[in-house]
């Protein structure tokens, strides 16, 4: 199945959030189902080389490269943290490294994401968007530099 693009993505994901109704109660276990439906990392990928630093739960993230594309596994301790992540696994895993380095993120103000998860949760909520797009620097880097 092809894979939409990040802007599509985040369409569908604005779509979704939008049958909510701006329901901050609805909006946490919404976002506890999409946790649980995040593919469970592997134990021996739980380590601290793989922690997101600057969240107050834990939050494992590993990268793999696929033909061009970035591929991000990711978990965590808590689920609605956990839901949050696999917003990003399935907004950014499997582009193209200069396409998750530019993206505009869109979809968090639009779905008024900061009224439900408050200012702990967002700050490591920006910290996993920083690693992701981190991932995505080195591996352009590495990838420019071997031609």
């Amino acid at each position: 199945m092809e894979k939409g693009s990040i802007n599509e993505i985040q369409d569908q994901i604005i779509d979704e959030f939008s049958l909510l109704d701006g329901d901050m109660e609805m909006a946490n276990i919404y976002l506890m189902e999409l946790g649980q439906k995040l593919p469970e990392l592997d134990e021996a990928h739980k380590i601290d080389d793989n922690l997101v630093k600057g969240c107050q739960s834990k939050v494992w993230l590993k990268t793999h490269f696929d033909d061009g594309r970035i591929i991000y596994q990711a978990d965590s301790n808590t689920a609605i943290t956990k839901g949050l992540v696999s917003l990003l696994v399935r907004i950014l895993s499997d582009q193209q490294a200069e396409d998750i380095i530019n993206a505009d993120l869109y979809f968090i103000d639009k779905i008024g994401m900061n009224r439900f998860i408050g200012t702990q949760r967002s700050n490591g909520f920006g910290a996993m968007i920083k690693q992701m797009k981190l991932f995505a620097v080195a591996y352009n880097t590495k990838m420019k530099n071997q031609t």
